[in-house]
Order: C-alpha cells, then sequence, then structure tokens
C-alpha cells in the first residue's frame, strides 16, 4: 500500500482518509498517477474560502461555479448570496463543500487510473 503521505502531504483529515482508502489496491506507479491527476484537480478549502469571501464584496457564487455547481451559482448570482444568508452559510462550510467536491474528483480519478493500467 502507497503511503498517502509523501505522495499527497497537503491532504487533512477526512480527504486524508477518503483518498487512503481508495489506494488501498493501487501499486505504487498506480498511486503516484493518482497523486499527480488529483493533485491538479482538487479544490484547496482556503481558496474556497477565500473565494467565499470575495462573494461579500464582488460577485456572490463564485465559490459554487468553482465547485462545479452551475446551478447554485446562478442562484447566487442573480440573489446576491440568497441575500447573503447563503454566502454566509458557505463561509461556515467551506470544508464541507470542498470536501465534497474532492470526494467526488477523487472517485472519477481513481476510476481513470484503475482503467488506464487494464
Amino acid at each position: 500500500m502507497p503511503n498517502i503521505f509523501q505522495l499527497l502531504p497537503e491532504l487533512e483529515g477526512e480527504e486524508m482518509i477518503f483518498v487512503q482508502g481508495l489506494l488501498k489496491d493501487f501499486n505504487d506507479n498506480q498511486a503516484m498517477q493518482f497523486a499527480n491527476m488529483y493533485r491538479s484537480r482538487r479544490k484547496d478549502p482556503q481558496t474556497i474560502l477565500l473565494v467565499t469571501l470575495l462573494g461579500f464584496i464582488v460577485i456572490a457564487g463564485v465559490q459554487r461555479f468553482m465547485l462545479n455547481q452551475i446551478g447554485m451559482g446562478l442562484l447566487y448570482l442573480f440573489t446576491a448570496g440568497l441575500c447573503f444568508i447563503g454566502t454566509i452559510i458557505d463561509l461556515v462550510n467551506h470544508r464541507k463543500l470542498t470536501f465534497e467536491y474532492n470526494q467526488n474528483v477523487a472517485q472519477q480519478t481513481a476510476m481513470l487510473v484503475k482503467s488506464s493500467f487494464n
């Protein structure tokens, strides 16, 4: 089993545990390919937090567009972040939103890596 701490040191908590579970059956080459692909596609929770803060000043909903939630992004854009209440909720839940996005990206990346080695 590859060492997730060496491959992806930027992961923390739930995300690290989730990715480690995905990589349990991977060999070293598969794990390295996964790490390179995942690193380029994942979102950092701090970036989502900063972009959400910008929703108060510039354009509400940008964080939702970044997390590939186009419908919610449009809703936030046209309603000023649901009168800023949705933006405040996103500030509180920015880690959860990012983790959900990264979970999907990790699963898709793992499937790509598995299929490329078969």
